[in-house]
């Protein structure tokens, strides 16, 4: 799982040494160039490192307790390993998302949305089992956030697995195919571009644990004392170690007003980078986290932002600042707050993925020291709504791996309008003008 590039290794015709990573803390990409498995979609080697089996592992390896936290479980080898150690008699517990805490198998496609559709469509081309249903027959104990008597909050974003209070299994990914292998019946398809790290820390475990058990409550069929959302109550950011590396870890969401949020956090960060500032974002869609990186671009500060695609060229993406243009929306409006910047940020663009593949990081690069990540998107809805987790690792060499997979990002990326960004703006110049400014 864990490996590393050594130039002088490949003159030689040699095995690279795997970098070095510190104490406690081990990383997975699933796009990596220098490893390769074979993908239980295609049958076909590939590149990258196997997510599922790094938490398959850490499922194996448990001995008494495994809390699981994500938004999505739809892989049957997952949910059968949790199965087999429900049986075996070790606690687990599960919290999804609602829109994904039903068993696909008994869903009708024509009373699903359309994405709901999608998903519904590529799970049973794979003709792999229903990991909800699998849990469900068992027996394992599973809520979703609606059970705070609510709706849900905004989402529960959360991606994180702890193992006996003494091991945290968390990044960028889901546990489904799309997010780790790739979309059934696109064989280009290598899956969401996502990381996940293990870490070795009983007091960072301890913190996480917490976070579980205050949106588990007494669990299904008890009293309504789970909490999602808001209703958690914020919390300020938590000042950990994992081995000799220092951690700040942040459980979101938080008022707008309360002084612990994370896109506060975000913004102190980016405003302490010097030199270098890296990024490789699913969405950047807060304006004051792109008026501070106006401000280092004014420092001197080098700055490269990789942005996914799908999401790069939205209305309400900050991104277009940083390229010095704007998008009216569907209404043709164009939010009041946009500051496009003067002097457009070279180093910006999207990365080429095949078709239906997504940039799933949330991460940042400070100073070639400082590593920002977790589930946070950079957005309103994370710090405000959604169940999230927003970790910082002050750490040059875990620094190194994730510079890597940026540069790795940055081969090949599109920078600057591209012309899907151009095509679409002469669509809705066609169709509004130069738009109206929205309050």
């Amino acid at each position: 799982m864990i490996s590393g590039c050594s130039a002088e290794a490949q003159l030689l015709g040699q095995p690279a040494r795997p970098r070095p990573l510190p104490e406690g803390i081990e990383l997975a990409f699933n796009h990596r160039e220098t490893s390769r498995y074979r993908s239980p979609i295609t049958g076909q080697w590939r590149q990258g490192d196997d997510l599922e089996a790094f938490v398959l592992a850490s499922i194996r390896a448990a001995r008494r307790e495994i809390l699981v936290a994500v938004q999505e479980l739809s892989l049957p080898q997952v949910a059968e390993a949790l199965e087999a150690r429900h049986r075996e008699g070790l606690t687990v517990k599960v919290v999804l998302e609602n829109t994904y805490s039903t068993t696909w198998s008994q869903e009708h496609p024509a009373d699903l949305a359309p994405n709901q559709r999608t998903r519904h469509e590529q799970l049973k081309a794979l003709g792999w089992g229903d990991a909800v249903a699998i849990l469900q027959r068992a027996g394992v104990p599973l809520i979703d956030d609606t059970a705070d008597g609510s709706a849900g909050s905004g989402l529960m974003h959360h991606k994180f697995m702890v193992v006996d209070r003494a091991v945290v299994v968390t990044g960028s990914a889901n546990f489904t195919p799309s997010c780790i292998h790739g979309d059934p019946g696109a064989p280009r398809s290598r899956g969401n571009v996502n990381h996940l790290l293990r870490l070795h820390s009983r007091e960072l475990a301890g913190a996480f644990a917490a976070e579980f058990e205050r949106m588990w409550g007494d669990g299904p069929g008890g009293q309504a004392d789970s909490r999602f959302g808001l209703g958690k109550g914020g919390g300020a950011a938590q000042q950990l170690m994992v081995g000799a590396t220092p951690v700040t870890v942040l459980f979101a969401p938080h008022r707008r007003s309360d002084p612990h949020q994370g896109l506060g956090l975000l913004k102190e960060l980016l405003s302490g980078s010097r030199k270098h500032l890296d990024m490789a974002l699913f969405v950047l869609s807060e304006q004051r986290l792109a008026d501070a990186m106006a401000q280092l671009q004014e420092q001197g500060v080098t700055i490269r932002l990789l942005a996914d695609p799908g999401f790069a060229n939205r209305a309400f993406s900050e991104v277009l600042d940083l390229l010095g243009t704007q998008l009216p929306d569907h209404r043709c409006g164009l939010e009041a707050a946009n500051r496009p910047w003067q002097r457009p940020l070279d180093g910006v663009g999207t990365p080429r993925l095949a078709s239906g593949d997504k940039l799933h990081h949330k991460v940042a690069v400070i100073d070639h020291r400082t590593v920002i990540t977790g589930s946070f998107n950079w957005s309103p809805s994370a710090a405000h709504q959604n169940d999230e987790t927003l970790l910082v690792f002050d750490s040059p060499l875990l620094a190194a791996h994730f510079t890597t997979e940026i540069d790795r990002l940055w081969k090949g990326a599109e920078l600057g309008i591209t012309e899907r960004l151009a095509r679409k703006q002469e669509r809705q110049r066609n169709r509004c003008g130069s738009g109206v400014q929205r309050g």
